[in-house]
């Protein structure tokens, strides 16, 4: 069987198709794994009204989502922390961002019950907390647990170490926190790869998202809009 191989598209045209008001999940851990050339493009075109789930707020200098909270193009961010961001928390202040903070376990559990079909998550992390608001307790067996729900979201945004022309991706270190979780989870998939390579370079058993899940791929310069026969 002839493996269908990825488009690969530069990160202007990737970030075209996202409509202002889209909800992105983008991948990283204090910028690890964040696909950092496609929100430079996504901040560079002014795609705002954005909702993003991610870990954190980024830091001044680029790191993360950084780029897209200080041209002010997020309007909801759902995220564990914002603690190393000090524009993230003016806006917060001001009004002009709403954050809703979530504990880091919580929010990646709710990003996998999203990509599984899942109905929910019960946890009792939050519990006669600030987080506990507005939310349902369910109590079983004389324990009582928070219902956190299923998170999805118009695209999910990866960075990785390797995708093969398939849409197979390895990730490295900390950029595997998030990221396979997001790639169940999002309608549709942009990977961000630090190389490309032929079929087969990646070992399987280091494959932790299928290229089946991922839509496009970024690509490097010599790689734009083309589909390389690996």
């Amino acid at each position: 069987m002839t493996p269908v191989l990825k488009a690969c598209l530069s990160p202007h045209d990737l970030a075209l198709r996202i409509k202002p008001g889209a909800s992105l999940l983008v991948g990283g851990f204090m910028g690890v794994g964040t696909p950092s050339r496609l929100v430079a493009a996504i901040a560079e075109l002014g795609i705002g009204d954005l909702t993003i789930y991610c870990n954190d707020a980024g830091k001044p200098g680029g790191f993360g989502i950084a780029p897209l909270v200080h041209a002010g193009l997020v309007r909801h961010l759902v995220t564990s922390h914002i603690g190393l961001n000090p524009q993230a928390q003016q806006q917060m202040i001001d009004g002009r961002l709403k954050v809703e903070l979530v504990p880091q376990g919580s929010l990646v559990e709710r990003i996998r019950a999203g990509g599984s079909g899942l109905g929910g998550v019960l946890t009792q992390t939050g519990l006669g907390t600030l987080v506990q608001e507005g939310k349902q307790v369910v109590n079983i067996e004389g324990k009582d647990w928070l219902l956190e729900t299923p998170i999805r979201a118009d695209y999910a945004l990866l960075g990785c170490h390797r995708a093969d022309y398939c849409g197979n991706l390895e990730y490295s270190l900390t950029a595997t926190n998030f990221n396979p979780v997001m790639a169940l989870a999002g309608n549709e998939v942009f990977a961000e790869p630090d190389s490309i390579v032929p079929i087969g370079v990646i070992p399987p058993d280091s494959v932790r998202t299928p290229g089946v899940l991922v839509d496009f791929l970024v690509a490097h310069h010599k790689q734009l809009n083309t589909r390389v026969n690996a």
